[in-house]
């Protein structure tokens, strides 16, 4: 029995400050009594989770251990409270400096000192690792910290060989396998790196690992030996739900995360500037959010972590680096806005919601254009690496596509059976679907799959039985085999259904160490000669519902022709109230607008084309304020509640255009320098004023008008029902004014009169 004697477990009551134990009480009680004591003592818990106290144990008996628990399921306890009661200092080698510094952070707090918990890594200078080896050395730390990449420098080595080791804790353990979804070719010298130190016990853990994974660990470690400690997969509480990806995505998940006020959530993107960008996007519409990627300063990842785990942040939207040891047992939903690159890294990011037992919503939005971009991504690996990745892929495609319980499947990929066939905690479960009688299509593809002696993938498989003359094909000569083509009217999603079914029915199985040919199990080949009834379940075409419907804009016309009317009224009044032509005030395609999508403030006011912030500040405030008041009485449900606000981004050309104008630059020369036509340029010109921008444009006006005109053409406008330049034209003479003349004039008026 390796617990400290109680001299040693006393020291480190005072260190706890806690002293609570009488030596006749600790050495009364049995293994089971002093392991409960010391978690109430450490950590205040009363009892052990799940199969907790079974792995201390074997990891004090000095036996290999391996640990494969699902998030939040209480790992970290299955090393940190047995190196508080082992002899020595426990070694843990962990991927991130940010999950070391987490862990160490933990441990402190529950300890009075910090030297229970260092870590050593490259964050550290020479003068901090120094004093992390002396409080070492002198026996006062119990949990060491290293990255793999550092634990195999000699000078490492050697320190290590002067101090007692109580054993070796490899968390994240999945990153030695290639098959796993993070693999870190530096965990391949682990087992090397502690020969050389001195041997000692050691433990595994992760959350997500496939039977290969688990294989891939244990052979590498030199643990196949070890007690494998294997939880259930399943988390109960948690909701999975996959929805399409497509142009309305933004707006659907504005919609989710806005009912899930007051909750925290966690976005997972693949790339740092999607990051960003829906970061941005979020705050803009009214969610706070923050960014978190490696690309980021290490400060700033820091204040935005800290934001989020004390609640001033609603949202961190991350890379899927965020969230390895984070102790934040409320996170109440997780949406991945891309499709992970694999099931292991789906499972570990969901498993980040209701880590407290309560309410996790885990959302995903799938396309299948993610998928054939992250396939592009592999091109230039090795074979190898190309294989697994593409498999990897397969799985998390065939994931998203299923029609199958989400729980059901996800357990399966993780070697685990959920005997019934619905959870009722998923979006499948939810669904209506009809059920397919497929036995002889089933047959047909066992016996492909036989005709091909084993040796090839499900997408080979779909793409001969639907006449797919792929290059694959066409090289093995396949598509000369009678069954090719001969499912070409089901669709390539019932194929794989029917697959995936089969393979959940243990009556075929892909084989991992090939890449993920598919091979027929005994039960299949007794499927083969009864030919049993084969169902599958192929979900049922929904009509189009109104939500899923972008609301169309108006082209031309009001949407609300009794808003519109009113609207002009107003502006009728408005417009005799201070002296200028209605038209000055808002043009009739803004108003329409407004008719439209219903704008409440200001703010809203100036998203309308053609009104602009002097505009709206000079005639907007009687406008929103009457169609408020419209909106309350008639219960509209306005667009502008439903609409994404992107990012606003000024427009280059325009800034560019007033700038020059400011320096009296000939519109002319000015078009010419743009690549535009002197009509473009006073089309833009036009859209700035229209929008109440004051733009000065008479030293231009002066060189190419002559001033009777100007003085006609303007006071045409003071009294004009429209301010259309072809009205203008008829009304002033065709013969004797030109269009450029009438467009100059009419730039003059509305920026004097108007803005």
């Amino acid at each position: 029995m390796h617990i400290v004697d109680f001299s040693l477990f006393l020291q480190y009551e005072r260190i706890l400050g806690r002293i609570t134990l009488k030596k006749h009480l600790f050495l009364k009680m049995n293994r089971h009594e002093q392991l409960l004591d010391a978690l109430k003592l450490h950590f205040g818990f009363d009892e052990f989770k799940g199969n907790q106290e079974q792995i201390i144990n074997n990891l004090m008996d000095g036996k290999d251990t391996f640990v494969l628990m699902p998030t939040g399921g209480g790992k970290s306890m299955c090393y940190q409270l047995p190196s508080l009661l082992m002899d020595g200092v426990a070694i843990v080698i962990s991927p991130l400096i940010a999950l070391m510094k987490n862990q160490v952070d933990a441990m402190r707090n529950f300890s009075d000192e910090d030297y229970v918990a260092h870590f050593i890594n490259s964050s550290l200078n020479k003068t901090e690792i120094n004093a992390v080896k002396k409080d070492v050395l002198d026996g006062k730390t119990k949990l060491l910290y290293f990255a793999p990449e550092s634990l195999g420098k000699d000078e490492y080595v050697n320190f290590l060989k002067k101090v007692k080791i109580s054993f070796y804790a490899i968390d994240e353990a999945h990153c030695i396998s290639e098959w796993g979804h993070d693999f870190r070719p530096e965990y391949r010298n682990i087992k090397e790196i502690t020969e050389r130190i001195m041997p000692a016990p050691i433990i595994a853990l992760t959350a997500t690992a496939t039977p290969k994974v688990q294989a891939d660990i244990q052979k590498n470690l030199g643990m196949q030996d070890a007690r494998v400690f294997k939880s259930s997969f399943n988390r109960p509480n948690l909701y999975y739900e996959i929805r399409k990806k497509d142009s309305h995505v933004d707006k659907d998940m504005i919609r989710f995360i806005r009912s899930m006020e007051g909750k925290s959530g966690i976005v997972y993107c693949l790339s740092r500037k999607t990051t960003e960008d829906i970061a941005q996007m979020l705050n803009v519409n009214g969610i706070v959010a923050r960014p978190y990627h490696a690309g980021m300063d290490a400060t700033m990842r820091a204040e935005n972590q800290d934001a989020f785990l004390m609640e001033t942040v609603q949202v961190m939207v991350a890379t899927i680096a965020f969230g390895m040891g984070i102790d934040k047992p409320d996170v109440r939903f997780v949406v991945h806005y891309d499709m992970p690159k694999s099931l292991e890294g789906y499972y570990q990011e969901t498993g980040r919601a209701g880590r407290d037992g309560g309410e996790g919503y885990c959302l995903c939005y799938y396309s299948p254009k993610d998928i054939e971009r992250l396939r592009k991504f592999s091109q230039d690996k090795s074979d190898k690496e190309k294989e697994i990745a593409n498999q990897l892929l397969y799985e998390a495609q065939s994931y998203a596509e299923s029609t199958l319980c989400r729980r059901k499947f996800l357990l399966h990929y993780f070697g685990e059976e959920y005997k019934d066939d619905k959870c009722f905690n998923c979006d499948n479960c939810k669904k209506q679907y009809r059920i397919k009688e497929c036995s002889e299509l089933l047959v047909t593809i066992l016996e492909l799959i036989g005709q091909l002696k084993e040796k090839f993938k499900a997408e080979h498989i779909v793409d001969i039985l639907l006449g797919n003359k792929t290059a694959t094909v066409l090289s093995f000569g396949h598509d000369e085999l009678d069954a090719f083509g001969c499912a070409s009217e089901e669709s390539e999603t019932t194929l794989h259904t029917i697959i995936r079914q089969a393979m959940l029915k243990g009556l075929i199985k892909r084989d991992v160490e090939s890449f993920g040919d598919l091979k027929i199990t005994l039960d299949g080949r007794k499927f083969l000669k009864n030919k049993s009834r084969f169902e599958v379940q192929v979900e049922i075409p929904k009509d189009e519902d109104s939500d899923d419907v972008e609301p169309e804009m108006a082209t031309g016309a009001a949407a609300d022709d009794v808003l519109f009317s009113i609207l002009k009224d107003m502006r009728k009044k408005l417009s005799k109230h201070l002296g200028v032509p209605p038209f000055v005030i808002f043009q009739d395609p803004s108003l329409e607008a407004m008719a439209t999508s219903y704008p409440i403030t200001l703010e809203e006011l100036q998203n309308i084309p053609g009104v602009g912030a002097g505009k709206a500040k000079r005639y907007g405030e009687e406008f929103v304020e009457l169609i408020k008041k419209y909106v309350d009485e008639n219960e509209i449900i306005r667009p502008e509640d439903l609409r994404v606000k992107t990012v606003a981004r000024k427009s280059q050309l325009k800034i560019s255009i007033i700038q020059a104008i400011d320096r009296q630059v000939d519109l002319d020369d000015l078009a010419l320098s743009k690549g535009m036509s002197l009509d473009e340029l006073l089309t833009e010109i036009e859209s700035i004023v229209y929008a109440g921008i004051k733009l000065n444009i008479n030293y231009f006006i002066r060189e190419v008008v002559d001033p009777d005109k100007v003085e006609e053409i303007y006071d045409y406008f003071k009294t004009a029902e429209t301010d259309k330049v072809q009205t203008a034209l008829e009304e002033l003479g065709e013969d004797d004014f030109t269009e450029v003349e009438i467009r100059l004039v009419r730039i003059k008026f509305h920026s004097e009169m108007g803005n």
